[in-house]
C-alpha cells in the first residue's frame, strides 16, 4: 500500500488507535478524513486540518448521510478504515448483560457491515481501493470478561475473509488490522503489558507499506493471540485469562 498518496476515511477515528492512525496516514502524505460521534474531538481534528464528519454506525441513516457528505467532498476516496467499536464487560450469569451484548454487536459487527455496505459501490465503481477492517487479538484468544466483544471481533474476522473473497477481481482489497492490547482508552491502567500506542502505530504503518500488503496486519505483540491454537497454547492461555473474571463486580 502506497501510504503517500491516498485519500483515507477513518470511521471511529476520534480517539485512540483510530486517531493515531489518521495522523500517521496524514504524516505519510495522504489526504485524511475522520468520522465519529464526538463533536469536541471532531472539532479538535478539524483544527489539525482533517476533514471531519459526524457518524453513528448504529444508525443506518447516519451512515448514509456521512457517506454522501464524504464522497461529495472527497470523490477520490480510495481507503476506508472501520475503527468504531466498544469494549464492555459482561457477567453471563446475569441476564441484564444482554443490553451490553446487543450494544456490542450493533456497534462492532453490524456497524462495520453498515460502513462497508455504504462505501462498497463507490470503491467497486472506482475499480481500486482498500477496506481496512479492525478486529482484535481477542477474536482469536477470548478474554472471558468480555464475551460478546470477543464474539463480535471473531465475526468481523470471518466477515472480512468473506468480503475479500467476494470482492476478488474488483480491484478492492480487504486488509484486517488485528490489534493486541494497546495503551490507550484506559487499557494502560488495567494491563501493564499493553503496547505503547506510538510503537503500535509505527509497526502498523510499516506492515501496511509492505508489497504486497498482508491480508492481516499482525504486530509482533499479537502473534501470541493469533497463533495460540496453532502453537498449542490456547487452553493454557484461556485459563490464565479466565482469572480476570474476578474483575466482574458481581464476582467480588
Amino acid at each position: 500500500m502506497d501510504l503517500s498518496n491516498r485519500t483515507v476515511l477513518v470511521v471511529g477515528g476520534t480517539s485512540g488507535i483510530g486517531r493515531e492512525l489518521a495522523r500517521r496516514f496524514a504524516a505519510a502524505g495522504s489526504t485524511v478524513a475522520v468520522a465519529g460521534r464526538n463533536p469536541e474531538a471532531l472539532s479538535e481534528l478539524a483544527a489539525e486540518g482533517f476533514g471531519t464528519f459526524g457518524i453513528d454506525v448504529t444508525d443506518g441513516d447516519s451512515v448514509d448521510r456521512a457517506r454522501d457528505a464524504v464522497l461529495a467532498r472527497y470523490p477520490g476516496l480510495d481507503t476506508v478504515v472501520t475503527m468504531s467499536g466498544v469494549m464492555l464487560m459482561e457477567d453471563l450469569r446475569d441476564p441484564a448483560h444482554f443490553e451490553a451484548a446487543r450494544t456490542t454487536i450493533d456497534t462492532n459487527l453490524v456497524g462495520t457491515i453498515r460502513v462497508v455496505d455504504a462505501f462498497t459501490p463507490h470503491l467497486v465503481d472506482r475499480g481500486a481501493g482498500t477496506f481496512v477492517t479492525v478486529t482484535s487479538g481477542i477474536a482469536f484468544l477470548p478474554f472471558p470478561p468480555m464475551p460478546t466483544y470477543a464474539a463480535s471481533k471473531a465475526a468481523v474476522h470471518a466477515y472480512s475473509e468473506a468480503l475479500r473473497a467476494q470482492l476478488d477481481g474488483t480491484g478492492v482489497d480487504v486488509v484486517e488490522l488485528v490489534p493486541p492490547a494497546v495503551a490507550t482508552a484506559g487499557q494502560e491502567k488495567v494491563n501493564p503489558h499493553a503496547l505503547p500506542l506510538d510503537d503500535f502505530a509505527t509497526e502498523v504503518m510499516q506492515l501496511l507499506s509492505q508489497d504486497p500488503t498482508p491480508h492481516e496486519i499482525l504486530v509482533k505483540a499479537v502473534h501470541l493471540h493469533r497463533w495460540a491454537e496453532r502453537d498449542g497454547t490456547y487452553d493454557t492461555l484461556v485459563a490464565q485469562r479466565s482469572q480476570a473474571l474476578a474483575m466482574l463486580p458481581t464476582r467480588k
